[in-house]
């Protein structure tokens, strides 16, 4: 449900579509639950489908997403064009790439054509992208994404008070997987690279609809969501992808898929060996779900978007994985296990109070 306000600026969107398309007799309709502040819409003229995308200017200047979209349809990826716009009210008109999203569409026999098309295109992202001008994604950032992990999701999601040692051993954890995240190839990084800002294009892929092919091909995947855009580590959007925390794959997939794409990799990974390689996705994933899970519980607590809650175990899950893994992770192997897990578990479904 709309405010005035909210009301008002659907009316204004309403109405400027409507004039920069010709016509008063125009339907729409929420194309995206999306996570964030933007809203996007579908509306349909002429027999073709266009997506809407609201962006308030005082939120974010969409001349962003429109110079990125830009950036990556010359790398070659399949992206939404911009069509028209009012940068000054954060109003676009964009082509539409579907509604089947990756998410929908993987399952055991889909997977390793949807995922060859993926790492094709991020290979494209990483070696053809022009990232002049993008923000680094520097100490102070990772840093400042993996507090999010204590702040919404120990203390406000699960009311845990940490010891000064906790706290400490927290610190420390942070430093060294910041540390590990800077001493990568820093490339052109979407950000969001996962299964719901990817889109299975239909007929386009190299193994057409039944998805029996052997990718890469065609326009798959459409890539959308890409307006934060960094120049950060060589392995975050693959860590996005195949460690994705709205869906799970056995690590012995994963781990042929990510060993697959270091080899088909350009000067970024030349001469990185499996072992650091293997290190770096590792730590880096540990940094991403950290920042997301708490990014989960700040949806709820925030923003009034309970839903999310319900990846929260499988991405806590990544990061008990991976730290049982590495002797200078032990210590936050064991804080998962004997503080988050039973906290976690317990409060599966929590009482959802402001």
């Amino acid at each position: 449900m709309f405010d005035r306000a909210e009301s008002d600026r659907f009316e204004a969107l309403v109405d400027w579509i409507r004039r920069t398309l010709g016509t008063r007799d125009l339907p729409i309709a929420p194309a995206s639950g999306d996570a964030s502040f933007r809203r996007y819409y579908r509306v349909a003229h002429e027999g073709v489908t266009r997506i809407v995308m609201d962006v308030p200017p005082e939120r974010e200047d969409c001349r962003v997403f429109a110079d990125i979209a830009v950036r990556l349809a010359r790398a070659g990826l399949h992206v939404p064009e911009v069509l028209a716009g009012d940068f000054g009210r954060g109003f676009l008109l964009l082509t539409d790439l579907g509604t089947r999203l990756y998410l929908d569409e993987l399952n055991p026999r889909s997977a390793p054509v949807l995922y060859a098309d993926a790492m094709h295109a991020l290979h494209m992202m990483q070696e053809r992208a022009d990232g002049t001008g993008l923000p680094s994604y520097d100490r102070a950032w990772l840093l400042r994404e993996m507090e999010l992990f204590r702040v919404w999701l120990l203390e406000k999601h699960l009311g845990l008070r940490l010891s000064d040692a906790e706290q400490g051993m927290l610190h420390r954890t942070f430093g060294l997987v910041a540390d590990a995240a800077l001493a990568q190839p820093q490339v052109f990084v979407h950000r969001d690279y996962h299964s719901r800002n990817l889109l299975y294009t239909a007929g386009d892929n190299s193994g057409g609809d039944n998805l029996d092919g052997h990718g890469p091909g065609g326009n798959n995947p459409g890539v959308i969501d890409f307006q934060d855009a960094v120049l950060g580590p060589v392995c975050y959007d693959l860590v996005s992808l195949l460690r994705d925390c709205y869906i799970r794959w056995p690590e012995a997939e994963v781990h042929a898929w990510m060993m697959g794409y270091r080899e088909r990799s350009g000067p970024a990974l030349r001469g990185v060996d499996p072992a650091m390689f293997l290190r770096w996705f590792d730590l880096m994933g540990v940094q991403r779900h950290l920042k997301a899970s708490g990014i989960f519980a700040r949806l709820r607590y925030r923003d009034g978007k309970p839903g999310y809650l319900a990846d929260v175990p499988r991405t806590v899950g990544y990061l008990v994985d991976v730290s049982r893994g590495y002797g200078e992770l032990r210590d936050l192997y064991a804080f998962l296990c004997e503080r988050v897990l039973p906290a976690l578990h317990g409060d599966r479904f929590p009482t959802l109070e402001p």
